[in-house]
């Protein structure tokens, strides 16, 4: 059979009013960016289609006008069910304006929802989301006063408790792939994700509905090589070809053939990083690495890291993940973030989850945004700016040892550093460690319930979760306790009978000349949330 091959107009034509869809992709890789701007146009010009809900697992969008922010407008949506919602603030905005109703889920129990109602399960179980504000007696992920369907239920099994969130039915899916052959096949050779498209794509079919994929170029029946085809042809409908500005690898690069493991592995490694505040947080966090561990690396403050480990020639001493699916190399940063240069292997983006919440990352660097007195986090809500939990929860819920990453303040805050000590030259106008965060993304008092060892670093200050709350462990060289520290914060942590200076060699220009111990044995045992 013939797969139909549209243009990106046509394909916007086969969505209709009231119609359940699933967008593809993560951040800026893996959009059918052509398809969905074609379908925000669509609207534009003649109302149509409207009253769509939407489902995406990790938020698609550059912060501005692409990915979901072309299905960002009033009348055009009815409610959105995402992971991320940081880089779509026209979608943000109807949700802050009660003009939609919204859900944030955890990134991963999204990717496993979609696998799960494809294969016909009523919904899928996990404990993922206990104790924050995903947990129904915490909110159930509900982001305004206008959502009021219950998408999230407890459960008690075995005296343990799980939360069940209901399946999802979804009539179209908007895709992307790199080739496509006459039949449908669609292969991403030049992709630097899968992604859960293959579950995406199965759903659809087996409710009826209608898959269109975005792809680079359309060949012959019989060409593309079977081990290669990622959705198979069975479960598209339609194709649309798209290049250039509606086809980037990512929404910061045309083409990285390094994100496919293409060309010289030296080629293209960025240049080491000027001593900042993100760099002097990453080294304190670099050594805490633990030979062979496997790592999983979040946004901001944890992506430098990879460009630590890169200077400090240890990189291939660790197993950096990324929770779409990149196992090995070196994660990219910014609007690539989700892509790895010279990855081992990439797995679907549910697999991947899979494997973190069976207590498989060994240690999380993920970044610290709001925390309080009890050591809960918040980085998915803040005021009107619906951040998203992201792949937050099922990340710090299920690795084995977690490491929060930040700036102790926020809002033009300066620094000079560079010959051993840390200077604070206009500190921040936002304090960070405050007594009560807006929301709960990280729980503390789940992380003290299965004995998880945690650790909060800033460029100033290094604190471990205890019992009683917070334990100051180690001050920056040059800083002083009460002024820099205590001062800034709103309340008190208790403070180590043994506070120690962080290492000096953090704070110099030259690299610190990195050693990694051996795994301990402590990683190796499984501890999940």
């Amino acid at each position: 059979m013939k797969v139909d091959v549209l243009t990106a107009k046509q394909a916007a034509s086969l969505i209709k009013d009231g119609d359940k869809v699933i967008l593809g992709g993560f951040i800026g890789a893996v959009v059918p960016e052509a398809i969905e701007q074609a379908v925000g146009e669509q609207f534009l010009s003649t109302g149509h289609p409207n009253n769509l809900e939407i489902y995406f697992t990790a938020g698609q969008g550059d912060g501005k006008d692409k990915a979901t922010n072309h299905l960002s407008h009033p009348g055009m949506v009815s409610m959105a069910l995402g992971g991320h919602w940081g880089l779509i603030p026209r979608l943000q905005k109807l949700a802050n304006d009660e003009q939609i109703q919204g859900y944030n889920f955890p990134q991963g129990v999204i990717a496993q929802l979609l696998r799960d109602s494809a294969a016909g399960k009523p919904g899928t179980l996990s404990h993922v989301g206990l104790g924050t504000f995903i947990d129904p007696r915490l909110g159930g992920g509900k982001i305004n006063a206008i959502t009021k369907q219950e998408r999230v239920s407890l459960m008690t099994i075995d005296d343990n408790e799980y939360l069940f969130y209901k399946r999802l039915d979804a009539n179209v899916a908007l895709l992307r792939g790199t080739t496509a052959d006459e039949n449908g096949n669609i292969t991403m050779e030049d992709e630097c994700l899968f992604l859960e498209n293959l579950a995406a794509a199965q759903l659809v079919t087996n409710m009826g509905g209608t898959v269109i994929v975005q792809v680079k170029r359309v060949v012959k029946a019989g060409t593309l090589a079977p081990q290669q085809v990622r959705i198979p042809g069975i479960f598209v409908n339609a194709v649309v070809v798209a290049d250039g500005e509606s086809h980037m690898q990512t929404f910061a690069e045309q083409m990285n053939p390094a994100y496919c493991g293409r060309g010289d592995g030296q080629i293209g490694k960025p240049q080491p990083r000027q001593l900042d505040a993100k760099k002097i947080i990453a080294r304190r966090a670099a050594m805490e690495l633990k030979q062979g561990a496997i790592l999983n690396y979040g946004i901001g403050a944890p992506e430098v890291i990879a460009n630590v480990t890169d200077e400090e020639g240890i990189t291939d001493q660790v197993i950096a993940t990324v929770e779409p699916g990149a196992i090995g190399g070196t994660p990219a940063g910014g609007l690539s973030f989700g892509a790895s240069a010279f990855p081992e292997s990439v797995i679907t983006q549910d697999q991947m989850f899979d494997f973190y919440d069976g207590g498989g990352i060994d240690q999380a660097f993920l970044g610290l945004a709001e925390c309080d007195i009890n050591g809960d986090l918040n980085v998915s809500k803040f005021g009107p700016k619906i951040a998203g939990c992201g792949g937050f929860i099922n990340i710090t819920q299920n690795a084995k040892q977690v490491f929060f990453c930040g700036t102790f303040t926020a809002g033009k805050l300066q620094i000079e550093t560079g010959d051993g000590e840390l200077r604070i030259v206009n500190e921040g106008q936002i304090k960070k460690l405050i007594n009560r965060v807006g929301q709960i993304t990280f729980a503390a008092d789940i992380a003290r319930k299965n004995n998880k060892p945690v650790l909060y670093i800033t460029e100033r200050a290094v604190f471990k979760l205890v019992t009683e709350g917070l334990e100051l462990i180690e001050i920056a060289p040059g800083v002083d306790l009460k002024h820099d520290i205590l001062d800034q914060m709103e309340f008190t942590p208790k403070i180590g009978a043994d506070l120690k200076i962080m290492d000096k060699r953090i704070f110099t220009d030259q690299p610190m000349g990195l050693t990694l111990d051996s795994k301990d044995d402590d990683l190796t045992v499984f501890n999940a949330a």
